[in-house]
């Protein structure tokens, strides 16, 4: 898609060790999961959120279907979940026959309106599902107050939101489980992957079960048992060390990537203000309370109709920018668990404003110099 665009919307990055340590991997004899790459990932991940427990994946979609599994939801329960958000946040659970109650979204942040969180609460709801919108963190004080009042299971889908922080407290770190990608658009990538953060001690060990198959091999490499065997539920979660390697990479040079992603945020919201306050522009809202891990750049435009022109001149001049979720209460399947518009107005009406700019590790500053002066041609 982005191969007719001088300027794609995203551009996998090397930092220089990733085709080394892939050769290590190869040489080492093991390429299957869980080897020496992917228990240097772990360590880094415990140490950058204060997880007590990071556990590679295949991708953020099966550590969301593994947290799914591990908290037993099924046909009675219902969970609440922001209608901003990709589809397998709510999948994840939907598998298991459970019911997305549909949440509608904060103006300022984008994320879950904790303000409205109560009134969805019912006694089949088991979890809160909360997404970190562009990693920026939710209001999680509240939300967990609410949830503990009611006795509910909190889980972060923290996709956008490595390095972020809330209060001080890391992201990936508040919830009871926490889901981080590795996808190609996130700042730290090995093209498809994901990883599982669990901070309740209590499922440490059923969550390596479940990775493994639903058996106990993990406790038969430390020497636990004599023999490992099918004990629970599971499936297949582990990415091999041919990515764990090239995510290791990544990991090893998350300050020079993370430094080089605020430099591009930076220029973005310093040489868009002008622009975006002469059209009635809204650009990204970080409270002084959320460090935010420079994840994506975008623009609420007034309306579908100058948005809709907007993505069209920029690609008159060879840029690519593109819009973000559709609301999931009012897909196809969103309307088989009843929802209907106007359900959650904010979600609807952000929907069609949204634009994302280029962000990716490598942009040069002459050609995001050219996005914006691009940009600022454009009159809404």
């Amino acid at each position: 898609m982005s191969a007719a665009y001088r300027i794609p919307f995203n551009k996998p990055t090397l930092t220089g060790c990733e085709t080394d340590y892939i050769t290590q991997a190869v040489a080492s004899g093991q390429i299957s999961g869980d080897g020496s790459f992917t228990r240097r990932c772990h360590a880094i991940l415990e140490q950058e959120t204060g997880a007590r427990k990071a556990l590679l994946t295949t991708s953020c979609t099966h550590a969301l279907e593994m947290a799914a599994l591990l908290l037993n939801l099924g046909p009675e329960d219902e969970v609440i979940v922001p209608s901003f958000t990709f589809v397998s946040t709510v999948n994840a659970f939907a598998l298991r026959g459970a019911r997305p109650v549909f949440a509608d979204i904060r103006p300022d942040t984008l994320n879950l309106d904790e303000c409205r969180l109560e009134e969805l609460i019912t006694r089949r709801t088991r979890a809160i599902w909360v997404v970190h919108y562009a990693g920026v963190g939710c209001e999680m004080d509240t939300i967990q107050e609410i949830a503990d009042r009611y006795g509910l299971v909190v889980v972060e889908d923290n996709a956008h939101g490595l390095f972020g922080a809330y209060h001080g407290r890391k992201l990936g770190s508040l919830g009871s489980l926490a889901t981080q990608s590795f996808h190609e658009t996130k700042n730290i990538t090995c093209g498809e992957g994901g990883a599982l953060l669990i901070n309740d001690s209590a499922l440490v060990e059923r969550a390596e079960i479940i990775r493994e198959k639903g058996t106990d091999r993990s406790r038969f490499f430390r020497g636990q048992v004599d023999k490992y065997t099918w004990v629970d539920i599971g499936s297949s979660y582990l990415p091999s060390e041919v990515l764990a390697a090239f995510l290791y990479a990544q990991l090893e040079n998350r300050e020079s990537i993370q430094a080089r992603r605020q430099e591009i945020w930076q220029n973005y919201q310093a040489g868009l203000e002008s622009w975006a306050a002469k059209n009635g522009v809204s650009q990204p809202v970080i409270p002084k309370h959320c460090e935010q891990p420079y994840h994506m750049y975008y623009l609420l435009l007034p309306d579908l109709e100058s948005r809709t022109r907007l993505i069209t001149h920029l690609k008159d001049r060879g840029i690519l920018a593109v819009f973000h979720y559709l609301p999931l209460h009012l897909s196809r399947m969103g309307r088989l668990y009843g929802g209907q518009p106007g359900d959650c107005p904010v979600t609807e009406h952000v929907s069609d404003r949204l634009l994302r700019l280029p962000f990716f590790n490598s942009l040069t500053i002459a050609d995001q110099a050219e996005v914006m002066a691009a940009i600022h041609e454009f009159h809404v």
